[in-house]
């Protein structure tokens, strides 16, 4: 039987959802979309991590990946706290008026 190598439909996949991530993370003004939007940008790195780690074929992506799993998840838990520290001082999450802290 043939043996495909589907690890430029996973890079592809990877460019896609890094596009919709940072297009997302620039346009939109609420807080908690643009932070989605990081969380997107950063698995699509790790999709291309895996793709190409497995198309070499040595482990040191999938390890990668998962410090960078780590990372997010710390990540995403000061930033959700940060986010809604602010929403609690101003009630609302637009990252424009979060110009107003500096008083």
């Amino acid at each position: 039987m043939i043996e495909m190598d589907y690890s430029a439909h996973y890079i592809i996949l990877s460019v896609i959802l890094f596009t919709i991530g940072a297009i997302g993370f620039v346009v939109r003004r609420n807080a908690i979309v643009a932070f989605m939007c990081l969380e997107i940008m950063l698995n699509a790195v790790n999709i291309a991590f895996v793709a190409l780690s497995r198309r070499v074929g040595n482990l040191d992506g999938e390890i990668a990946v998962f410090f960078v799993m780590v990372v997010a998840a710390a990540e995403a838990a000061v930033g959700l706290a940060i986010i809604i520290s602010v929403f609690r001082n101003l009630q609302s999450t637009e990252t424009t008026d979060a110009s107003q802290l500096r008083l």
